[in-house]
C-alpha cells in the first residue's frame, strides 16, 4: 500500500489527472482521501491540507487506518537556492522543521523538533535521508530528467507554517541550513513517518522564488509545479514496485 499526500486541490488535480482514483473520496476528519490501483498495487490519495498539523494529521491517517507501508509527499514549494529555477523539481534527501526551538531575549533559536528546547543545541543543518531512499530518489532524477521540461535535482528541504515573501528570510534561510526549498508540510510528514519507522519520498516543484513578488507568482505557476510533481509520482512507484 502507497500513500500518497499533497495539500492543495491543484496538487490534488494534477495527482488524478496521473493516476488512476476511485471517483468517490472518503472524508476522515480534516482528510479526504481516495483509494485506487497502480498496476498490482493498492494507493491511497488524500488531500491533506496546508501547514504541519494537517500534514502529520493525514499521514498518520494513512499509516494507521490504510496500513501504508511508503509515503510520499507531491506538491510544490517555494524557492530558497538562487541556482534552481521556478519549474525545477525538488527530490527531498534532506528535510527538517526550521521554525521550533525557543526564544530568549527576542532571539529565536530554532531546535530540532520534539526536543526540549530549553538547552538544546541550534539547529543548523537538515536530516538527510536514509541510503535507500536517496538511492531511490537518484534514480527517479535519471528516469524523469527527459520526461519533464524541467531539470529535477536532489536537494534540501525546510518547513515553516507560513508562506515565505522576503527575499531577505529566504537568502538567510539558504545560507543557514543549506536548503533549497520551503514548505508547510514535508518536516512534519517526516517526523510521522520516522516515527512509524516507514520512507518517505519528497517530491516538491518550486512555484516560486520566495521574494517579494512570490504571492503574485505562486497563483500563475501552482499549477504547472503541481503538474511536474506529479508525473514524478508513477514513476516513483514504477521503481518501488521492482524493488519489492
Amino acid at each position: 500500500m502507497y500513500g500518497i499526500l499533497c495539500a492543495t486541490p491543484e496538487e490534488l488535480a494534477a495527482l488524478k489527472a496521473t493516476l488512476h482514483l476511485d471517483i468517490e473520496p472518503e472524508v476522515h476528519g480534516p482528510t479526504t482521501v481516495w483509494t485506487g490501483r497502480h498496476e498490482d498495487e493498492t494507493i491511497v490519495v488524500a488531500l491533506a491540507g496546508i501547514g504541519k498539523v494537517n500534514a502529520a494529521a493525514a499521514a498518520t491517517l494513512l499509516l494507521a487506518v490504510f496500513s501504508a507501508r511508503v509515503l510520499i509527499f507531491a506538491g510544490v514549494a517555494g524557492g530558497l537556492n538562487p541556482a534552481f529555477p521556478v519549474g525545477s523539481v525538488l527530490l527531498g534527501e534532506r528535510l527538517a522543521i526550521h521554525d521550533y526551538g525557543a526564544i530568549s531575549a527576542r532571539v529565536f533559536t530554532p531546535t530540532a523538533y520534539g526536543v526540549i528546547p530549553v538547552g538544546a543545541p541550534r539547529l543548523d543543518e537538515l536530516t538527510m535521508a536514509s541510503e535507500s531512499v536517496r538511492a531511490v530518489l537518484m534514480r527517479l532524477a535519471d528516469t524523469v530528467a527527459g520526461r519533464l521540461d524541467a531539470s529535477p535535482y536532489l536537494g534540501g528541504v525546510i518547513t515553516a507554517d507560513y508562506f515565505l515573501n522576503c527575499a531577505e528570510t529566504r537568502d538567510e534561510l539558504h545560507a543557514a541550513f543549506g536548503a533549497d526549498a520551503i514548505d508547510m508540510e514535508s518536516g512534519a510528514v517526516a517526523q510521522v513517518a520516522g516515527a512509524w519507522n516507514v520512507d518517505l519520498y519528497v517530491i516538491r516543484t518550486l512555484s516560486d522564488l520566495a521574494g517579494a513578488d512570490s504571492h503574485l507568482t505562486y497563483g500563475e505557476t501552482a499549477a504547472m509545479a503541481a503538474r511536474n510533481s506529479a508525473l514524478c509520482v508513477p514513476a516513483l512507484l514504477e521503481i518501488l514496485s521492482k524493488d519489492r
